[in-house]
């Protein structure tokens, strides 16, 4: 067990000289601030403001509500193909994140996405969807009991045909945007600026926790620590496509479980 504190094996690809390639260092630090600030990055300055404004209001934190999936037109099919383009969107920022990796010379596989998923992938999917999925639930209740949480809903889409199909979609888009843009993409390119492996685990778990700020402090800390967790994994095992299902695992059950019961229960904010 003490050997997960610790990093894996040699970093994949090896940093870059320091002095050797001036302008290449420049240029993916340049490309790191840039992706970060069209995707992920910029949520986290969203969703800090988002904090900052539901501190500012009279009602704690505990009595406010926020979203997570929403209708966004009132018209039926509308609001399918804007579900649909949501998605669509997170994937793509993760294959921004796959395709800025291959076109600098790294294979997929050594950044944990083989073409082929082993069998192992599913019991490490499997087991980190316990992991975290538990006491993650009992963590946000508390915290919201305690009033450092807001209330969220994961879905308040209407009763509609499609409302499993698109949450499972924008449970798949969070995955995959999430674990290759702030695991794979962003820890392998801060080891290629010759950044140490627990530094690397650090930035990316604060940056997974800030783009979760506007559910409250709870969603920031839980986060955080689902970020190190992932990040480690990932450091130690070098395979991404289990942090992927199981983050799909996670959102599915949280999307499409609190729409089926949270009329039925009770104990849900």
């Amino acid at each position: 067990m003490r050997r997960w504190f610790t990093p894996g094996s040699a970093p994949v690809p090896p940093p870059i000289p320091t002095g050797d390639d001036a302008r290449r260092r420049r240029m993916l630090t340049v490309e790191v601030v840039i992706v970060f600030t069209i995707t992920l990055g910029l949520s986290g300055a969203r969703s800090l403001l988002s904090l900052v404004d539901s501190l500012l209001r009279p009602e704690t934190l505990s009595d406010q509500q926020v979203a997570i999936n929403t209708s966004q037109a009132t018209n039926e099919i509308i609001d399918l193909l804007l579900q649909l383009l949501s998605a669509t969107q997170l994937v793509a920022w993760g294959a921004l994140g796959v395709y800025l990796l291959w076109r600098g010379g790294a294979k997929l596989a050594e950044v944990g996405l083989p073409r082929r998923p082993q069998a192992a992938d599913l019991r490490w999917s499997v087991a980190l969807t316990a992991l975290i999925g538990i006491p993650g639930l009992l963590f946000y209740l508390a915290t919201w009991q305690f009033g450092l949480n807001l209330a969220v809903q994961p879905s308040t889409l209407g009763e509609t045909w499609w409302r499993p199909i698109t949450l499972t979609l924008s449970a798949f888009g969070n995955g995959f945007a999430e674990e290759v843009l702030v695991v794979g993409y962003l820890i392998t390119r801060l080891r290629q600026l010759g950044m140490g492996e627990n530094t690397s685990l650090i930035i990316s778990a604060v940056l997974r926790g800030s783009y979760h700020l506007y559910q409250g402090f709870g969603g920031f800390l839980g986060n955080v620590a689902m970020g190190l967790i992932f990040g480690r994994v990932w450091q130690r095992t070098n395979r991404l496509w289990p942090l992927v299902a199981a983050h799909t695992l996670l959102d599915v059950v949280a999307f499409v479980g609190y729409a089926l019961v949270r009329d039925h229960v009770s104990w849900l904010p």
